[in-house]
């Protein structure tokens, strides 16, 4: 189905006839804008407008998801296959007006796949992606995706989240911002879309701007506001199956960068074991991310990736590994309404009898925690 009129239509078939380039050097918008006066010189200001933005969205943007992605609100764009299209508003899926059929679909994936050098078909039928913007994509066709094929749409934050907004108690947040600020190595876990990176944003808001910070991220989202950060994003393999960099390599890479801290977006696998080193070998302040529902499932899924990996490690050094590099694990979860919150903030400690890692709660979803009998270790003397 074409998501423009009549006089869209009409003013898309001349740019494609005409060619991408203006003689004159005109903006893109300045040259559509033209066309749309051509075709429909009496139609007016607004409309006219409305129309040069359907045609630009479609000519340099995804075009029926663009007013959804340009929604602040937004978090998440689902196209389920040819039909209505879904999206999360304020933590609630909603079904939107926008409908698009299986070569609508088909476009728009090609649209976000194509710049990057990257391939989708029936021999190679899925893809992650990145948008211009740092949103997320990943989409699946058939023979997979049965019902035809799928795009997901994990939006950048429109605007950073304060520590603050993740916190019911201001001990809490004092408790996040003196943690930071003393260089603990602090893991935020949680869900899917449980605001995993965001709260990492904040954390990462209270670095003091002098430090260098290299970040590695499998899609690049982070926003750090300090004058000294340095961005690095792993690569997949091209059409060619060549060129892929993984997380692990660009660990390893940023450890010979001279960083005050590093921050590793999320670790998925064998990753884990170089983040660990990176916390346990000069880097205090080092931050990260693991999907998990609580302190002590995060600090058991470390140790299964650690262990996943290429590298024979027995348990216990494993185990000693994760109890001396990472002081903290932040739990964050959906509240009601959608809402993102620190559920609970746990300090790591070394078993003495040689077990598990534990931990021990600091403060909850209610701002409060345990007593501590003694100050945290991060916290100094």
């Amino acid at each position: 189905m074409s998501v423009l009129g009549p006089i869209g239509q009409r003013v898309h078939a001349r740019l494609l006839a005409d060619g991408p380039d203006t003689a004159d050097g005109a903006s893109m918008r300045d040259r559509v804008a033209g066309l749309v006066r051509a075709e429909a010189p009496l139609l007016g200001l607004v409309d006219a407008s409305g129309v040069v933005d359907e045609v630009l969205a479609t000519v340099i943007g995804l075009g029926p998801l663009e007013p959804l992605l340009a929604d602040p609100d937004v978090t998440d764009v689902m196209v389920n296959g040819p039909g209505r299209v879904w999206v999360e508003r304020a933590g609630v899926l909603v079904r939107t007006a926008v409908e698009l059929d299986t070569a609508a679909v088909e476009h728009l994936i090609e649209r976000v796949v194509a710049p990057l050098g990257l391939r989708i078909d029936r021999s190679s039928p899925m893809v992650d992606a990145r948008l211009p913007d740092g949103s997320r994509v990943n989409a699946v066709v058939p023979p997979l995706a049965i019902d035809g094929p799928c795009l997901t749409v994990r939006r950048f934050g429109a605007r950073p989240v304060a520590l603050d907004e993740f916190c019911t108690g201001a001990d809490v947040a004092a408790m996040l911002h003196d943690a930071v600020t003393s260089r603990a190595n602090i893991v935020v876990s949680g869900g899917t879309g449980a605001g995993k990176t965001t709260l990492l944003n904040a954390l990462a808001a209270r670095i003091p701007p002098a430090e260098r910070v290299v970040t590695v991220e499998d899609a690049a989202e982070l926003r750090l506001p300090g004058e000294h950060v340095v961005r690095l994003e792993s690569r997949p393999a091209n059409a060619e199956g060549a060129g892929e960099v993984r997380l692990r390599a660009l660990v390893r890479n940023a450890l010979r960068m001279r960083p005050d801290r590093l921050i590793v977006g999320e670790v998925r696998g064998d990753e884990a074991l170089d983040m660990l080193q990176a916390m346990n070998t000069g880097h205090d302040g080092s931050l990260s991310t693991c999907h998990a529902n609580g302190p002590d499932d995060a600090l058991r899924r470390i140790e299964t990736m650690v262990l996943s990996g290429h590298v024979a490690l027995p348990l216990a050094a494993v185990r000693e590994q994760i109890a001396s590099a990472i002081d903290l694990v932040v739990q964050v979860a959906r509240a009601g309404g959608g809402r993102r919150v620190v559920r609970e903030v746990a300090e790591v400690l070394p078993d003495p009898a040689g077990g598990l890692v534990r931990t021990r709660r600091l403060a909850g979803a209610d701002g409060v925690g345990a007593s501590p009998r003694r100050p945290p270790r991060w916290a100094g003397p």
